[in-house]
């Protein structure tokens, strides 16, 4: 039986991360992947695949709708080739998944492909094409998450699918049905409209993206009506039944009236739910949540000492760059290091076009909190950077308090605000006002100006180009 200092239950970013950091500072480290390839949800089935598709689908909507007036004139007509599309996709997963082999190798760490279940809390057994036995005297719970289902609705994985389905799709729905109106339904949802899919959007909220600043679901709904999205906000969904390659979803909306949607796909994003299945986590003594995430402390500890739990199976947001900095912080804690995150200023993005992006607090928590603050706002159809490449849609707002200046939120829609969104972080951690934003130089022409403005527009209202 193999000893280690340090093993490492799923190969996310979270998991891989924390590997290489244990590696970095000593320790003998193992990593356990039930799947053939490393990378987790996020790598293989999520995050990186899903962009691939959006960037495609981008340069094919900017094709179409956009070459001509920027005086590129293309002969015959303009076709989508999905196989082509999806394989191109999947080329981008090998190359980056490869990488993490390499890394792996690179750091001495030794990866085991199979499921690993907790023996006791320092053994695990590993099954895969033979059942193995390692030792640990850490162990780490990097398992992530899964697509959540409703208790009516079957999955089949041919019609009615998660977004696994929906990033390998064999051809273009003629009427994508999403149900759910968050990130992954939205990111999806567009690539398929961008491709000629008709998309109907069914969220249980009053708003898209619920989580995020109120003006930014305003200001993304405004942007996918001239899409022509169809959002059905406050409708609840009572039934989705099959019949052959028909889908028809029923919901009913806040005046209680029941509303048929016919489709050919329906896509179930009703977000994630912890993966614990398989880890035998009571034979360890780690207990779970109501909710089945793995119960932790400030220090990411389980209720079994000498095992901790990172990423999606715990609380706080499911993202990936969050169970990356948990990943660190559990590896610098048992090398004896004293780690911090801010979980206030970790950023959420939404990859749609304009891309959305925000740190920090919301207007409404502000508001439920009673803190005095004060709001700077500026659009980007203001800025020449914006109309050079045609993309004028959205705004940067910067909220700071009111006494000290002190930023306390930024959020922004608009291009390439998943890359803005990481000036507003570094100055959160600083602890800058929104006055020493305004008083840094910006490039010009760029995108970034306007968080300057808006942090101008939050100084005594003094932004410059409006």
């Amino acid at each position: 039986m193999k000893s280690y200092d340090v093993a490492i239950i799923g190969s996310g970013p979270g998991g891989y991360v924390a590997a290489i950091r244990c590696a970095q500072l000593g320790m003998k480290t193992a990593i356990i992947e039930k799947y053939s390839t490393l990378g987790g949800t996020c790598l293989n089935v999520g995050c990186i695949p899903s962009k691939a598709l959006l960037d495609s689908s981008h340069h094919y909507d900017d094709a179409v709708k956009h070459f001509e007036t920027h005086g590129i004139e293309i002969p015959g007509e303009i076709k989508v080739n999905l196989e082509k599309m999806i394989a191109r996709k999947q080329a981008v997963v090998d190359q980056t998944t490869g990488g993490i082999d390499f890394l792996m190798s690179k750091n001495k760490i030794d990866v085991y492909h199979g499921t690993g279940a907790f023996k006791d809390a320092t053994h695990i057994a590993i099954t895969g094409d033979t059942i193995k036995e390692i030792e640990a005297k850490y162990s780490i719970i990097a398992t992530g998450s899964k697509p959540s289902t409703l208790t009516f609705a079957t999955v089949d994985k041919e019609r009615i699918i998660t977004s696994t389905e929906a990033l390998k799709l064999k051809e273009i729905p003629k009427h994508l049905i999403i149900i759910g109106g968050g990130v992954i339904g939205l990111e999806l949802g567009q690539v398929y409209k961008r491709l000629g899919s008709e998309v109907t959007v069914i969220e249980y909220m009053d708003r898209i993206i619920p989580t995020m600043d109120s003006s930014l679901s305003k200001e993304l709904n405004k942007v996918f009506r001239k899409q022509k999205f169809k959002v059905n906000l406050s409708h609840k969904v009572t039934s989705v039944e099959r019949n052959g390659n028909e889908i028809l979803v029923t919901a009913e909306n806040k005046k209680g009236e029941l509303v048929d949607f016919k489709g050919d796909y329906c896509l179930v994003s009703v977000g994630r739910s912890p993966y614990t299945s398989g880890l035998n986590t009571e034979s360890a003594g780690v207990k779970l949540s109501d909710r089945g995430q793995v119960e932790v402390n400030d220090k990411l500890q389980t209720s079994t000492s000498n095992i901790y739990a990172i990423g999606d199976v715990v609380k706080g947001a499911m993202l990936a760059h969050k169970a990356e900095e948990e990943g660190i912080f559990v590896a610098e804690t048992i090398a004896g290091q004293k780690p911090h995150i801010n979980y206030n200023l970790i950023p959420g993005v939404v990859y749609t076009w304009p891309e959305v992006a925000s740190v920090g607090k919301t207007e409404d928590q502000l508001k439920e909190d009673g803190v005095d603050y004060k709001s700077g706002q500026f659009p980007m159809r203001a800025l020449g950077r914006s109309r050079a490449s045609m993309d004028l849609d959205g705004f940067v707002k910067i909220l700071a308090d009111k006494t000290t200046d002190e930023i306390l939120g930024v959020h922004m829609i608009g291009a390439r605000c998943a890359d803005l969104i990481s000036e507003a972080v570094v100055a959160m951690e600083f602890r800058a006002s929104a006055e020493d934003i305004s008083r840094m130089s910006h490039a010009h022409p760029t995108y970034s100006e306007a968080i300057k403005e808006a942090a101008l527009a939050a100084t005594e209202d003094r932004a410059l180009h409006i």
